[in-house]
């Protein structure tokens, strides 16, 4: 039907340009994040392109989302101020009718959603995940940048070295700055390496020299030394603490019910109704009058997705803690919003059928 392809098309091109417009907007915001991580030393540098495609494919759902629902109310609005609205209502055709080409569009992008939320999300969570922790628990001498002067994890010494090799064991000209409760040392050598015994790391100095200074005496001490044994700051890698909720799969979540678990699981499926939810709200909001130049329906349809994502965080946070349980919380929530969106499509669709069949009525002679 002329009347379904025209909104379809419609709406897809809208979807489009804002899904592209957002994901630009959010890709940048994000890579300045991850880039100010790596210089602050919580990442790793090489991975910055890797762990900002991790994020965005975390936060893709709610971007689509959001573009699906922005696409709503950008392009039926256009029609009310184009007047196309008034002559697909004043040829009968009521505002309930443009709910089914809106899910017929809409459907395949809530199924993109489902599966990036139930699949794609824990799975970028853990791989992010693992990538910090594998970046942290590499010891302070392997995380330096030849030629470069950096600081230790723990802020206590700052190292500069000319690695030897790029297994980050061996080093060469390493030169520390250790910072003590009541003194400082400068130690020098020529070569180092890392030693491993159980769960600790030892940085192993070769020909060199260490000078100690006390700050409440002012009494330096000045050592020369063939070898050197000092305890690293960080252990060897080790097995990886329990996984998070939000990194752990949607099965697995089922399978553990827990007040985390199940907070958790309240979140992914809540976005899921909550982005078939803003469909139907959109409808609704995008009403205006074309006589007015404002669009302040925008204003109030993108305040109306943060309330709304924010009671999702909400219904999140309280069945985490407790308060109460997954299915109240999903039933109340979603559809509380399920049934405001169907009496705003009702009281629009009554409106508009009303106003027009007056004014038919009077326009016949």
């Amino acid at each position: 039907m002329l009347f379904d392809s025209t909104v379809r098309r419609e709406l897809a091109r809208g979807f489009g340009a804002t899904l592209v417009v957002i994901l630009t907007i959010v890709l940048t915001m994000f890579l300045i994040r991850t880039v100010g991580q790596a210089a602050d030393g919580a990442v790793a540098p090489q991975d910055v392109v890797l762990l900002l495609g991790y994020v965005a494919l975390g936060h893709l759902p709610t971007m689509m989302a959001l573009s699906l629902f922005v696409a709503v109310v950008i392009t039926l609005g256009r029609m009310y101020r184009d007047s196309e609205m008034a002559i697909w209502f004043a040829s009968g055709v009521g505002l309930t009718r443009f709910v089914r080409p809106v899910l017929r569009t809409g459907w395949p992008v809530l199924l993109v959603v489902g599966l990036l939320l139930l699949v794609v999300w824990p799975w970028g969570n853990l791989n992010s995940m693992e990538l910090r922790d594998r970046y942290q628990q590499r010891s302070d001498l392997s995380r330096i940048t030849p030629g470069v002067f950096q600081t230790s994890s723990d802020g206590q010494r700052v190292f500069f070295i000319e690695r030897e090799s790029s297994d980050g064991v061996n080093a060469r000209n390493v030169f520390i700055l250790g910072q003590q409760e009541h003194g400082e040392s400068v130690t020098s050598a020529r070569a180092g390496r890392l030693e491993s015994e159980g769960d600790d790391r030892y940085l192993v100095l070769e020909r060199g020299q260490r000078n100690d200074v006390d700050r409440e005496s002012g009494e330096r001490t000045l050592s020369s030394f063939e070898s050197y044994r000092v305890l690293a700051s960080e252990h060897a890698a080790h097995a990886a603490e329990s996984v998070p909720p939000k990194a752990t799969g949607t099965l697995e979540l089922i399978r553990r019910p827990s007040p985390r678990n199940e907070g958790e699981l309240t979140w992914r499926f809540g976005l899921l109704l909550g982005a078939a939810n803003l469909l139907l709200l959109g409808i609704g909001l995008a009403a205006t009058n074309p006589r007015r130049a404002s669009n302040w329906n925008l204003l109030f349809a993108l305040l109306a997705f943060v309330v709304y994502y924010n009671l999702i965080n909400l219904s999140q946070a309280w069945v985490a803690g407790g308060r109460m349980a997954m299915g109240p919380a999903l039933l109340g929530l979603h559809g509380a919003a399920f049934a405001f969106a169907l009496a705003l499509l009702w009281w629009r669709d009554h409106a508009a059928v009303t106003r027009w069949g007056r004014r038919t009525a009077g326009a016949t002679p």
